[in-house]
């Protein structure tokens, strides 16, 4: 059985305490850094063989892991912060256990982009996730075609990114084009900062940023 087990974003009291119960009765838990891992487990008590799994190693581990799965062993699958196959790696083990028909089940949990497009203001009836953007190759081809998008939008975003990108939304969407910024959900210092993709650009560009970000931005005509 391989248990995908979202973890808190920033504040270690958002997880379940199902979830909680899986991380103590798994044989071993996959997780992207121990350290970042350790923290939580710590806080709850549980003790755990940890394996690191991410997007470095996943390609070459993860016929060894289905091999472990088939063979009876448990495991839970987390990552730093998040639900595991949202911008994280899940995705080729889900696929490979699958095709080696082992059991799997996915907890509901913690998603960045859920809090971040609820409390925008902008429309949640219909909406698209597109992750990050290509950094390079496919840029301007991706956001040619956005142009016209009419569900909202939601981007994950780096801190040194964040006003590059913001300006290049504005260049493409128009600069009055609502718009929505959350950094740091569930922390100390989170927030949330709401105009037109002008304004954002310029209150960031005066600013230094931290933290996980998650754009928020109206689809055509809305």
């Amino acid at each position: 059985m391989l248990y995908l087990v979202p973890t808190p974003l920033g504040n270690l009291k958002d997880i379940t305490l199902r979830a909680l119960e899986v991380l103590k009765a798994v044989d071993v838990i996959l997780c992207e850094d121990t350290r970042t891992s350790s923290k939580l487990l710590n806080h709850y008590g549980i003790q755990k063989p940890l394996s690191p799994y991410h997007q470095h190693n996943e390609h070459k581990i993860v016929e060894h892991i289905t091999d472990q799965l088939r063979s009876g062993k448990t495991m839970a699958l987390i990552t730093d912060a998040g639900t595991p196959g949202i911008s994280d790696p899940a995705f080729l083990l889900v696929r490979e256990c699958i095709k080696q028909e082992v059991k799997i089940e996915c907890l509901p949990g913690a998603a960045a982009f859920v809090p971040a497009l609820v409390n925008s203001g902008i429309p949640t009836n219909r909406f698209v996730f597109e992750g990050f953007l290509p950094l390079k190759k496919g840029r301007q081809t991706l956001l040619k075609q956005l142009v016209a998008e009419e569900r909202t939008m939601i981007f994950y975003e780096s801190p040194m990114r964040l006003v590059k990108t913001l300006g290049e939304f504005a260049q493409y969407f128009g600069a009055d084009r609502g718009c929505s910024v959350s950094r740091e959900l569930t922390k100390l210092f989170e927030e949330n900062r709401r105009g037109s993709l002008a304004e954002l650009a310029a209150y960031f560009t005066t600013k230094t940023v931290k933290g996980e970000i998650v754009i928020v931005v109206a689809g055509a005509g809305k």
